[in-house]
């Protein structure tokens, strides 16, 4: 199981998340380095855990913008490998940034408009490269328009029948919070019935005992951020984690 930090970037700094509330982040403060700018504050990550994917959340672009491609490619100069939510609301932008960047991208249910579009976008990219985000907030599946199921479940199952191979599970209203994973059950059970699918999830890690449980529920992969800055996961942890 990977552990893969978070960079949510507003304004050209790294922000702190927290439960959804956009228009509330600010710069992070962090142990680990004394700037908000994304090199430093990728470079202090990697410093901790080492080589890896980092998950970069655009949300000046989610939030309709244009995206952020200066500073997602200075971090790929600087040899940082991305997954990138630059708010995909077509195929138009999604070709754009698969031509300009290296990285994976995100294809998230808060800004896709439609099933549809999903899987014009697996066709175009490739499964391997194209990583669809099931965005919930409390549970309940933050989707855009009336084309989408009204249920986790059953977006996850219109997703997998379009070709993804690659599932983000992240709930916005644990964000930050630091009250443990909100979807245990829903992550094990995805494993269950989809075998090959590649599961992230995030939100509300605090701990090892998080991490431990999401290993347990079959996770392939964690976005963490809180509680990297915090202390709580430091490199004590990361090595129990692997010893466990």
């Amino acid at each position: 199981m990977r552990i893969i930090p978070v960079l949510d970037l507003k304004g050209g700094l790294i922000v702190r998340g927290i439960a959804g509330k956009r228009d509330l982040y600010k710069p992070i403060e962090s142990r680990l380095c004394s700037s908000a700018r994304p090199p430093e504050v990728a470079a202090a990550l990697r410093n901790l855990l080492g080589p890896g994917p980092m998950y970069l959340a655009d949300l000046d672009a989610i939030a309709g913008d244009a995206p952020a491609l200066e500073v997602c490619g200075e971090l790929e100069g600087l040899g940082f490998g991305l997954m990138i939510d630059a708010g995909i609301r077509s195929a138009a932008t999604a070709r754009r940034l698969a031509a300009e960047l290296d990285g994976d991208l995100i294809a998230a249910l808060e800004t896709l408009p439609a099933p549809a579009l999903l899987a014009e976008l697996v066709e175009e990219l490739g499964p391997g490269r194209l990583i669809f985000s099931l965005d919930l907030a409390d549970g309940r599946p933050l989707a855009q328009g009336d084309d989408w199921p009204s249920g986790a479940e059953e977006i996850a199952r219109e997703a997998v029948a379009a070709g993804v191979e690659r599932l983000i599970l992240l709930d916005l209203k644990a964000v930050g919070t630091g009250e443990g994973p909100a979807h245990l059950d829903r992550c094990a059970a995805l494993k269950e019935s989809y075998a090959g699918l590649e599961l992230v999830t995030g939100g509300g890690v605090r701990d090892l005992d998080d991490l431990l449980a999401l290993r347990s529920a079959g996770v392939d992969g964690v976005l963490v951020a809180s509680a990297l800055h915090d202390g709580r996961l430091g490199s004590e942890e990361l090595r129990a984690l692997l010893d466990a």
